[in-house]
């Protein structure tokens, strides 16, 4: 707590004394917010512990400077924040919590609790067991607060990334019941997405083939979603994977002195098995 408030007073310092400080909106910190939460995500993917320490006080205090900016504004404060985060946890898990507790700590109604919520108001998801029903449950409460989700998936940001927004979609959909009876089924539906796209292709209709190339990738995510693979991070360890084999290929032209353009494809291959090997090895 000492810390927390730590970083509270040099912002609140900085935010008086330091001219970009002062001239920062809510508007204008959102670009740095998007960079410094990729920041963290990159350190995550790397497991670099040191760097993720660091990035998530980037990621903390610009949750604290958009606290302090509607402070100023007179709308919330970062205690606001924190208890409203609270309370909507402990409303969102009847399963731990009793409904009395939530709002405990804030003397004014919270927004998202709904005006004629009870005791019994969630009292039909107070069980919950295993992981896969606390999610269920949590679907189905969201959709009781008071300025929560209005349908099921409207809880998916829209400007979230197509691959985690298409897990997101069928994950969301899953916990309300809409998903296949047994995984294996999901490959019936990726082999005929992927007969349809290879129609398309042949057809060399463009718009179509985009279309078709989608369904297959959502085919693809649900398959992997449906085995408990997160496709985003299977995606990226192979994108870090090609990148670590492409710049070997590249250290070699270097040394040799002969650029990529001047280097044939079985050369390349060459060095990309050597590459592998190499990793494998480690």
């Amino acid at each position: 707590m000492q810390a927390f408030g730590r970083l509270l007073d040099v912002l609140d310092e900085l935010r008086e004394k330091c001219p970009w400080d002062k001239k920062q909106t809510i508007e204008s910190l959102r670009p740095n917010t998007i960079e410094e939460t990729f920041e963290l995500c990159d350190a995550i993917m790397k497991n670099d512990q040191h760097e993720m320490m660091k990035e998530l006080g980037d990621v903390l205090m610009h949750t604290c400077f958009y606290a302090m900016i509607a402070r100023e504004q007179g709308l919330y404060d970062i205690a606001d924040v924190l208890n409203t985060e609270a309370d909507k946890l402990i409303f969102r898990h009847p399963h731990v919590y009793h409904p009395s507790q939530v709002g405990a700590a804030v003397p004014k109604p919270l927004p998202y609790i709904p005006e004629d919520s009870k005791d019994s108001e969630c009292s039909e998801f107070s069980k919950a067991e295993t992981s896969d029903q606390v999610l269920k449950n949590w679907e189905q409460i969201k959709l009781k607060e008071k300025d929560g989700n209005k349908s099921v998936l409207s809880g998916v940001p829209s400007s979230l990334p197509s691959l985690i927004k298409a897990y997101r979609i069928q994950d969301k959909a899953r916990n309300v019941g809409f998903d296949w009876e047994k995984k294996e089924d999901v490959w019936l539906k990726v082999r005929e997405e992927l007969a349809e796209l290879e129609t398309e292709l042949n057809s060399e209709n463009k718009e179509r083939s985009e279309a078709e190339l989608g369904d297959f990738l959502f085919a693809v995510i649900n398959a992997a979603r449906l085995y408990h693979l997160n496709p985003e991070n299977a995606l990226e360890h192979t994108n870090q994977k090609f990148i670590s084999r492409f710049n070997y290929i590249e250290a070699h032209s270097i040394k040799v002195g002969r650029p990529l353009t001047e280097m044939s494809l079985e050369e390349m291959d060459i060095l990309w098995n050597e590459a592998k090997q190499k990793e494998n090895n480690q």
